[in-house]
């Protein structure tokens, strides 16, 4: 793939278009009474092409825009929103949620965050790397993929399709604080998906690339290539016996059980008691060697910010530390509620690192022995309420440290508090494309259910 050529760059203008509405918005509300409120406003484009069987199925461009609006008067909150930044639509917006406001209940955790904790080293973190890709080239693009993949084997019977997708967006968010941030990121990927075999016996199975930047991205050829390796490896597979055993997670799979954690010990699920981590700050989760930071400040990192969706300055700190939860993930609204403090995690996490104890997916196959390789999962079968797990599986067999055949139609079941604490290895071999950066993990042993 030849190197990006920037695309001009109007961010600036926009922000600045951004930046103007959120003013009149915040002035609009105090003229109206209202004692806080706060706007998120966001522009994106975005471009994305879609082909079959080397002919061409879709072209989309977009272009969205929204105004999210939030008023309190005391403890009593209005939202309201649009998607026109013309002043008839802001006043409207703006009285619209004055109105909402009037008629809630109150509610004395209602506020925006503490002034003290807005951010005031606002910074970019080399996110903004927009792509100068007509549809005519992405088209090319996504042609090269899937025939990179259909080419690859001749087992490749059919195609799924290949994409390429570019987008940016620009953001502000401001309070009544006099808190103004604004921010710009771009976005690119592109993917194939193959079918492998015939009949009956056919398998499907995809790759991806996707980066801030499209230098960062893997080739065309290289996409459908990998789509190809990963399609006709499971063809043929084969049954195994319902048991217990050891289960090891491909590093797409295994970032799925800190977004369990995520879920568990967010402020929403702690104050209504929804969460099987409840009360469990300052304890041992996990074994004693792994480590989860947030990291919110690495350069191209893909979720950097000075600030979350609050404006609170986000810090370098530590989630899990020698296997304990050192913190929960807090707004500053669930944080009243729990009477604690916000930690900056208002619209989710920023750039997780999990610490490792082992180099790659060989090693780790390796140090099972016998045992299964879940390389796809299925369904939504985690409860973070009761920590109970179970969920269609499948990937390949693994005896002697050595893949042996592919395996799918499996359900893998736990609990997660048992599963966290039974984690014997996490690889180095991190999947880039992800915010939280993580390897391979092992689980010492998981009900899977195959064959009776």
């Amino acid at each position: 793939m030849s190197p990006a050529i920037a695309a001009s760059d109007d961010s600036a203008a926009r922000q600045a278009r951004l930046a103007e509405a959120a003013r009149e918005v915040l002035r609009l509300a105090a003229a109206r009474g209202a004692s806080q409120a706060d706007v998120l406003l966001n522009d994106d484009t975005g471009l994305s092409v879609n082909v079959r069987m080397g002919e061409v199925e879709t072209v989309e461009r977009t272009r969205d825009r929204g105004v999210a609006v939030t008023v309190y008067f005391g403890s009593r909150k209005g939202n309201a929103s649009t998607a026109d930044l013309q002043p008839g639509s802001l006043a409207a917006t703006v009285e619209q949620a004055c109105a909402i406001a009037r008629h809630t209940e109150p509610d004395p955790c209602n506020g925006l965050a503490d002034a003290a904790r807005m951010a005031t080293d606002l910074r970019e973190f080399d996110g903004w790397h927009p792509w100068s890709i007509d549809a005519d080239a992405a088209i090319a693009l996504a042609l090269q993929a899937e025939a990179a993949g259909r080419e690859a084997d001749p087992r490749i019977a059919n195609s799924d399709g290949a994409s390429v997708h570019s987008g940016d967006s620009v953001s502000v968010y401001a309070n009544s604080h006099g808190f103004l941030g604004a921010e710009r990121g771009t976005n690119h990927s592109i993917s194939a998906s193959l079918i492998a075999g015939r009949g009956d016996r056919m398998q499907r199975e995809y790759w991806y690339t996707s980066a801030l930047s499209p230098d960062d991205l893997e080739s065309p050829v290289q996409v459908g290539r990998k789509a190809a390796e990963r399609t006709v490896a499971r063809l043929g597979p084969r049954p195994i016996r319902t048991g217990e055993y050891p289960v090891l997670f491909a590093p797409e799979m295994s970032r799925s059980f800190v977004g369990h954690l995520l879920g568990a010990v967010s402020g929403g699920a702690l104050y209504r008691k929804a969460s099987f981590l409840l009360d469990h700050a300052g304890k041992r989760i996990f074994p004693d060697w792994l480590s989860i930071e947030e990291r919110p400040h690495l350069p191209r990192g893909l979720r950097s910010t000075s600030f979350d969706h609050e404006g609170v300055a986000t810090v370098d700190s530590d989630l899990v530390r020698d296997g304990v939860l050192v913190r929960y993930l807090l707004s500053s609204y669930s944080a009243r509620k729990l009477g604690l403090e916000s930690t900056g995690n208002a619209g989710g996490v920023h750039n997780l690192r999990v610490s490792a104890n082992a180099r790659d997916l060989d090693e780790m196959l390796r140090g099972m022995g016998t045992g299964l390789l879940v390389t796809e999962m299925m369904g939504q079968g985690a409860n973070t309420v009761t920590g109970d797990y179970s969920r269609g599986a499948s990937g390949f067999w693994v005896e002697g440290g050595r893949i042996v055949h592919p395996v799918d139609e499996l359900t893998i079941a736990g609990r997660l508090p048992e599963m966290f604490q039974a984690i014997e290895a996490i690889g180095a071999d991190v999947d880039p494309r992800s915010h939280i950066a993580m390897g391979s993990l092992l689980v010492g042993r998981m009900m899977v259910a195959g064959e009776a």
